[in-house]
């Protein structure tokens, strides 16, 4: 059985619909039991437990032919690094305690590098955590999700601006969650080998003008990118109900992106998804 943590995640939810593709028996691990409702009439295990509940997770894992983790990030907390790597501590010691042998974890492009990188941060932590707890651990490293243009989409649709901090002609590496979802779920049904670093990336490089251009088509009206100074990254988050210091960590991401500090640690192998951008910001309008 594979064990899906963070199904009702974009991710996660994409493991498990190709999981269940392939009629392998599935069990996803959600906070409470409306949840999973959805899963469970797919005939998909459900289990309750808090991501806090070391024991009640290990019991989740225990007899996992492999672990999908995505350790869901709470923006809110005050002192949200060390909030996020204490969430990992627990996990790490559930999995040990579970016997999990093989464990795919959703880490970030930038996720071999221990400073400057904002929120990547704390997956770095998780990386290094986790390679202690498991015999196999397949690292996946995406670049920014495509789907992160859904909370902007209804700027696009109502006033035909797509806010960007990003230079808007610049392309950049993004990746669809489907594909992620997928290629997680292939690496588990393939098994682990050790430590493997697995970084991905879109079918090409997009930019913001792209973006803008596909929507236009997409919603029948002209839209256009605004690009916002990397100044109004924290007020912006704030304004998303995220601490003082998670925004501010989002300053810093952005920051290394823009002067290039932020990238992949072996370019040259990435694997690369197959759905396009204009494909997934039509799945999202």
């Amino acid at each position: 059985m594979f064990v899906v943590v963070g199904a009702t995640g974009n991710t996660g939810s994409a493991v498990v619909e190709t999981l269940l593709s392939k009629k392998q028996p599935i069990r996803v691990i959600v906070r409470s039991a409306d949840k999973g409702v959805a899963w469970k009439a797919k005939g998909v295990d459900v289990a309750v437990a808090s991501l806090d509940d070391v024991s009640a997770l290990a019991q989740a894992f225990a007899g996992a032919t492999g672990v999908y983790l995505m350790l869901p990030p709470n923006y809110g907390a005050t002192a949200w690094l060390s909030d996020q790597q204490a969430r990992m501590d627990r996990a790490a010691e559930a999995v040990k305690k579970g016997g999990v042998s093989h464990l795919v974890y959703l880490s970030s492009v930038g996720g071999q590098l221990p400073n400057g990188t904002g929120p990547i941060r704390a997956v770095h932590y998780g990386e290094g955590k986790l390679a202690g707890a498991v015999k196999h651990l397949t690292i996946l490293r995406p670049p920014s999700f495509m789907e992160n243009w859904a909370p902007v989409l209804g700027m696009a649709k109502g006033q035909g601006i797509l806010p960007t901090f990003v230079a808007p002609n610049v392309k950049i590496h993004t990746i669809s969650t489907r594909d992620i979802g997928r290629i997680g779920a292939e690496h588990l049904l393939s098994g682990g080998q050790g430590r493997t670093v697995v970084e991905l990336a879109g079918p090409e490089e997009y930019s913001a003008d792209q973006a803008a251009e596909a929507l236009s088509t997409i919603l029948g009206n002209k839209v256009t990118t605004q690009q916002s100074p990397l100044s109004a990254v924290v007020p912006t988050y704030k304004s998303f109900g995220f601490s003082d210091e998670a925004a501010k960590l989002f300053e810093e991401m952005y920051t290394g992106f823009s002067t290039g500090t932020i990238g992949y640690e072996f370019p040259a192998k990435l694997v690369r998804g197959t759905v396009t951008l204009s494909e997934a910001l039509r799945g999202m309008v």
